[in-house]
């Protein structure tokens, strides 16, 4: 009983300074109401938000979609990070793992089982792949919760979005899907290995946008609920946050399922034919 004391009262606390921030948000909402005067144009925000044609950066003295210097930001950071891994934590790996080591391994079996599953042949590639697949997806949605701010060349500022938000993004990682899957399919079963997987010619077009169109559509919930200033408080923070690291475990494991599945069919052996299929009477 005594045990439990502390923790209804944290409890009981906690609920107090939720209701107080409740009851504080509605009345903000009340007092300042709608604001009459001009308000950036609904239209114009979704059309940049999906073209990023409006608000461009400089890089390297071109113009270029915020999702670029994104992409090159998040590719960097995790080249950086599994540097350090690999030179300071894994040398430091013992028999009884630490939380640091657990989570990796956690990691590792995670997105290996998935390729053991879908492909049980040649898995050791695909699970590397998966792997880094599914990290860039995660971290990289994860990204545009940093709130990075960047310069346009317009003079404004802007936050980064996340790299698979642009659909130029998007295309990439589902193109470069593909020509893994249909690389394996050339390289274990040769040319019919390779036109077995260009029969599916829409895999690259569908990963593509079904990562493009997820992404986006967290990103327009956040951007609606931003626009309506009866909705603009507290709300966004969790709307944002709930989209965002939804859209970033299943696009990872979508991601990871999807090429997995793929690649298992394009090194699996060719199917025997009818003459050895047939029992000998």
């Amino acid at each position: 009983m005594k045990t439990n004391k502390p923790r209804s009262k944290g409890r009981t606390v906690f609920l107090i300074v939720w209701l107080g921030v409740v009851v504080g948000l509605l009345a903000a909402i009340l007092l300042i109401g709608i604001p009459q005067g001009e308000s950036e144009d609904l239209r114009e925000l979704m059309q940049d938000a999906v073209l990023h044609e409006t608000n461009k950066v400089s890089l390297f003295g071109l113009a270029v979609s915020p999702a670029l210097l994104s992409a090159y930001i998040m590719t960097g950071a995790l080249l950086v990070a599994a540097l350090l891994i690999r030179l300071i934590a894994v040398p430091r790996f013992r028999t009884v793992p630490g939380r640091f080591q657990t989570l990796m391994e956690k990691a590792v079996d995670f997105f290996s089982d998935i390729a053991k599953g879908n492909s049980p042949r040649k898995t050791g590639f695909v699970a590397a792949y998966i792997f880094s697949a599914g990290v860039y997806v995660f971290f990289s949605t994860v990204f545009e919760m940093l709130g990075i701010q960047a310069v346009t060349t317009e003079g404004k500022s802007v936050a980064l979005p996340a790299p698979l938000a642009d659909i130029n993004g998007a295309l990439a990682m589902g193109f470069l899907s593909f020509f893994v899957i249909f690389g394996a399919g050339l390289v274990v079963n040769g040319p019919k290995g390779a036109l077995k997987v260009l029969k599916d010619f829409s895999l690259p077009v569908s990963m593509s946008f079904r990562l493009f169109g997820a992404l986006l559509s967290g990103l327009i919930v956040t951007e609606l609920v931003y626009h309506y200033t009866a909705l603009s408080f507290g709300l966004p923070v969790l709307v944002g946050v709930v989209f965002t690291l939804l859209h970033a475990v299943i696009q990872a494991y979508v991601l990871s399922m999807l090429v997995s599945i793929f690649y298992g069919e394009a090194v699996a052996p060719p199917k025997a034919g009818k003459q050895t299929q047939q029992a000998p009477q």
